[in-house]
């Protein structure tokens, strides 16, 4: 699994105009799931997701996991985090996994992560317009077969 990580102060997500869900403080994910993803990768991804020190403490340094703040995340689905842009102008997609087993795993991890945290989510395979207030900013990426 590839995953965007983005601390947030704030962020939604909107389909067909309408907001769908939203979160106040916490993490935002943006996940894509590959193709060779087992069961210990989603494992791995929530520990990480769960106990990442990436929040201020009182003297201001990333101390503190969404857990210690008692945040909240905003997970989307993103298969193009699989995208290959290496051959012509148009990204291929093919190293993403198929869109059933993507969904189940998509799924895993949105289960796992709430018995941990709140977790909202969008739709699966849905046109999705999201929103944040990136805090920081801080952006991470977490490559579940990069351990």
């Amino acid at each position: 699994m590839k995953i965007i990580v983005q601390r947030v102060k704030q962020a939604q997500v909107s389909i067909e105009g309408q907001v769908y869900s939203q979160i106040k403080q916490g993490l935002l994910l943006l996940v894509g799931v590959g193709p060779e993803d087992q069961a210990e990768d989603l494992d791995y991804a929530v520990k990480k997701l769960v106990n990442m020190r990436i929040f201020s403490d009182a003297e201001g340094k990333m101390n503190l996991s969404v857990k210690d703040i008692k945040g909240e995340i905003l997970s989307i689905s993103q298969f193009t985090l699989f995208a290959d842009t290496k051959k012509g102008n148009r990204p291929a997609f093919t190293g993403a996994a198929k869109p059933d087993m993507a969904e189940a795993f998509y799924q895993d991890l949105n289960r796992k992560l709430a018995k941990e945290i709140p977790v909202e989510t969008g739709v699966f395979g849905a046109d999705m317009q999201v929103e944040l207030i990136n805090d920081g900013p801080v952006t991470i990426i977490l490559d579940t077969k990069n351990r």
